[in-house]
Order: structure tokens, then C-alpha cells, then sequence
């Protein structure tokens, strides 16, 4: 025969754990002694166990206790996700999310497939462009918010991720050996372009343009086809190609920011709720390996003060 077990006994009983007694548990649940000690008795009645053992003033678990602790701990987060859940509003419509090129395919699909399952009556329009077009569109409204890769985060801006920009090519290819250099840029409005341009220049090396659209299939294509190299940031680098690390004659190129944005005013409930499905997945994924094992490094940034409140 099934039987319920009723959250609130477990609650006293974790309580009961973390403060170390029952006068403690009944200051963190707001309740009497007395009505602790009663759940305590109902928890024990129900398991036909004894969960404590008293040393002095304190109580400590016994085996059961111990048993039942983790298993408890987990029925009491369920819970409450599941009431916030539901208790949560029911958002619906349409949200516009701006994305760079190069960061949908690594970073997309797992925050659009759990934001799906959240709220599956709210529509996510991807509009893909260079980071400069997406910040121009922030400010006009045409979306409510947008993910960028910079060297700095902008006022009102979160930063989600410090990468490093890295030579990527075919994998054990042979065009970063060749003169002059074959190199795949974003157009003229790519924000990667103006700094690997200015690193050639300081070291001297002498390049030639193979594919210069901010698209990253053809791009993508070429790097593959050994016809070229190109600047990716180090965590959207295919499994098919590689690093690039070392020919000394290859300039170092600097670390990028991917950052986050809301506009200033009018922040839509739904845009807040997206940007924290994306914060949440990026400070996830901060603990485990990246590539090669090296895990991704959150920073915090100065200018994202309260830009998710609400």
C-alpha cells in the first residue's frame, strides 16, 4: 500500500538537522516547540523508526536519520520547484532574443529547449547579426534582448563569460604555414575583424581575405577545407577543427566578453524571464570541463547592477 508522506514532518525534521534541536527548528520554521516535536513523533510513527538520539542538549541522528537526511532534502527542493512552477505566471507571446553568428550553435539549443519546456506558450524570435547591429536594434526596440561578444561590457550590460579569441584551422592542416596567411573574417561589421587585423599588422605578417561574410557556415567550410584560418572564440570551436597553438609566427589575439543585455526601460516579463534561463545555463555550464578540459570562467560585471530584477 503507497503512502504520502506529508512535506511539512520533513521540513521539521531537516530543520530539526541544521540547527541541532528542536527549540532551534521551531525559530527557522515559526513554530512552537511543541508542534515540532509533534512532527518529529508523526515522522517516526510513519517509518516505525527512531530518527534521533539525544547527547546532552543536542540531537543527533541515528542510522535512519542519516538514511532518510539526503532523501528528505531532495523531496523538499521538489516541492517547492514544483510549487514555484505553478505558481509562477503564465507567460505567453513572443520574445525577440538577438545572437551573434558564432555563439548560437555552441550556447543556444539547450537554454531554447529548457525555455521551451517552461513556457511553451511563449515564441522566441532569433535574430542573428553581428554584435554592433544587435546593440543597434537593443535601442531601437525591434528586440527585447540580446546576447554580444566585446572586449568590455557596456553600462547596463552582464557579462557571462570571459574567452579567450583563438586561431582555429583544419584539424593537422596546413594553412596557417602558408604566405601570405589565408584568413576567414566576419564582414567589416564583424567585432572580431578590426582587432585580428590590427594583431597581423603588429606582427608583420602578411595576409590574404578567403571568406569575409557573417555567416558561420561558409566560414566554417572553408576552415575545414584547410583553404584558411579564422579567429573563433575558444569554447565555439567545432570538434572537427582545432587550435591553432603553435606557430610562433601567429599573433596572440585577446579575450573576449559574451555579455548580456535588456534595454534600460520596458523590459518585458518574458525578456526578464529568458535572460534568466540564459544566466542560469552559462553559470552551469562554469562548472564543468570546456574544451580540453579547462573549465569557463564567469566574471562579474561592473555594470550589471540589478539589470535581472524583476
Amino acid at each position: 500500500m503507497h503512502r504520502d508522506i506529508d512535506t511539512a514532518l520533513l521540513r521539521a525534521f531537516v530543520a530539526v538537522v541544521e540547527t541541532g534541536s528542536v527549540t532551534g527548528a521551531a525559530a527557522l520554521l515559526n513554530l512552537t516547540q511543541a508542534a515540532v516535536s509533534q512532527q518529529l513523533k508523526r515522522l517516526e510513527e510513519l517509518f516505525g523508526t527512531q530518527l534521533f538520539e539525544r547527547h546532552h542538549r543536542r540531537l543527533a541522528l541515528r542510522p535512519d536519520g542519516e538514511r532518510l537526511l539526503a532523501h528528505a532534502q531532495k523531496l523538499i527542493a521538489l516541492n517547492d520547484a514544483v510549487f514555484g512552477a505553478m505558481s509562477a505566471p503564465a507567460y505567453e507571446g513572443e520574445v525577440r532574443l538577438g545572437v551573434p553568428h558564432d555563439i548560437v550553435g555552441p550556447y543556444l539549443p539547450p537554454i531554447l529547449r529548457r525555455f521551451d519546456q517552461a513556457w511553451p506558450r511563449v515564441r522566441v524570435s532569433l535574430k542573428c547579426t553581428t554584435t554592433p547591429q544587435l546593440l543597434a536594434l537593443l535601442r531601437k526596440g525591434d528586440v527585447d534582448l540580446t546576447l554580444t561578444t566585446e572586449q568590455r561590457c557596456g553600462a547596463g550590460g552582464k557579462t557571462l563569460l570571459e574567452d579567450q579569441l583563438t586561431w582555429a584551422g583544419a584539424t593537422n592542416g596546413s594553412a596557417h604555414t602558408r604566405d601570405p596567411l589565408p584568413v576567414s573574417l566576419g564582414d567589416d561589421k564583424c567585432e572580431f575583424r578590426a582587432c585580428v587585423l590590427r594583431a597581423l599588422r603588429a606582427a608583420g605578417r602578411d595576409w590574404r581575405p578567403v571568406c569575409e561574410v557573417s555567416s558561420m557556415e561558409p566560414l566554417l567550410a572553408s576552415i575545414e577545407a584547410d583553404l584558411a584560418i579564422a579567429p573563433l572564440l575558444r569554447t565555439t570551436i567545432p570538434h572537427y577543427l582545432q587550435a591553432v597553438e603553435d606557430d610562433r609566427r601567429l599573433p596572440r589575439l585577446p579575450k573576449f566578453l559574451i555579455n548580456l543585455y535588456l534595454p534600460p526601460a520596458r523590459q518585458s516579463e518574458i525578456a526578464v524571464e529568458l535572460a534568466r534561463h540564459i544566466t542560469q545555463e552559462f553559470e552551469a555550464r562554469a562548472f564543468r570541463p570546456g574544451r580540453n578540459g579547462r573549465s569557463l570562467r564567469m566574471l562579474p560585471s561592473a555594470g550589471s547592477s540589478g539589470m535581472l530584477a524583476g
